[in-house]
């Protein structure tokens, strides 16, 4: 169960995000010589089944106007530091409930592609952002038939200019997780020559607040 503590975290994660977002090559901001300022707009949480690892897929907006651009972060809360991880470190931070927290770029985190990859094939129940035990009924996945169903270990990660690309070994084969660094409505045009197998979509709100939706993630073969 996805537990959200009513409780400071120093730095916040906004804060630390502030700082890392502009080291990112997928990172689109408001503008030359103007810095960060990114602002909640939408995610969910997933459940580690051992309730070792926080989970959650944050939509970050930054800027304004035309030139707000709506950013996915997935970050990994950790006890401990995660070996082998130190370039997806993303900081730490003092929790108020949980002491010293590892925050890390999800996409690294095994534990955050396996269950993302179980949100895929319908085997795990999206949680609400900032509700304890409450499910999302708003995010969706889809998979299509893709042989036996498992776990999915990462194998390589590589950031493009939209998306992270997380190359996974699943009892159907090997397979692609793009994690969409830079969220847009759908629908939106498909020019990929690598069949779709599955994806995420959920919603984020615009400076307006505006409601929209989109492809959190996909898998392709």
């Amino acid at each position: 169960m996805a537990v959200v503590h009513r409780t400071t975290m120093t730095p916040g994660k906004l804060e630390l995000l502030a700082a890392w977002l502009p080291s990112r090559p997928w990172y689109r901001g408001p503008g030359t010589g103007t810095a960060p300022q990114p602002a909640r707009a939408g995610g969910f949480r997933l459940d580690d089944p051992q309730g070792e690892v926080g989970i959650e897929f944050m939509a970050v907006s930054d800027g304004a106007g035309d030139r707000q651009v709506t950013h996915l972060v997935p970050l990994t809360y950790r006890g401990a530091p995660l070996d082998g991880a130190e370039r997806a470190l993303i900081g730490t931070s003092e929790h108020g409930v949980l002491g010293r927290r590892w925050i890390y770029d999800g996409a690294h985190d095994p534990v955050l592609v396996e269950r993302l990859y179980a949100l895929v094939r319908g085997e795990a129940v999206p949680q609400a952002q900032s509700e304890s035990d409450t499910p999302d009924p708003t995010v969706a996945g889809w998979s299509a038939p893709t042989g036996p169903c498992g776990p999915a270990s990462i194998l390589t990660v590589s950031d493009g200019p939209d998306t992270t690309d997380v190359l996974v070994r699943t009892p159907a084969g090997e397979l692609t997780l793009s994690v969409r660094r830079v969220l847009r409505p759908a629908p939106e045009p498909d020019g990929s020559a690598a069949p779709l197998l599955g994806h995420v979509t959920a919603e984020w709100a615009l400076a307006d607040g505006t409601k929209v939706r989109g492809r959190y993630a996909e898998v392709r073969a």
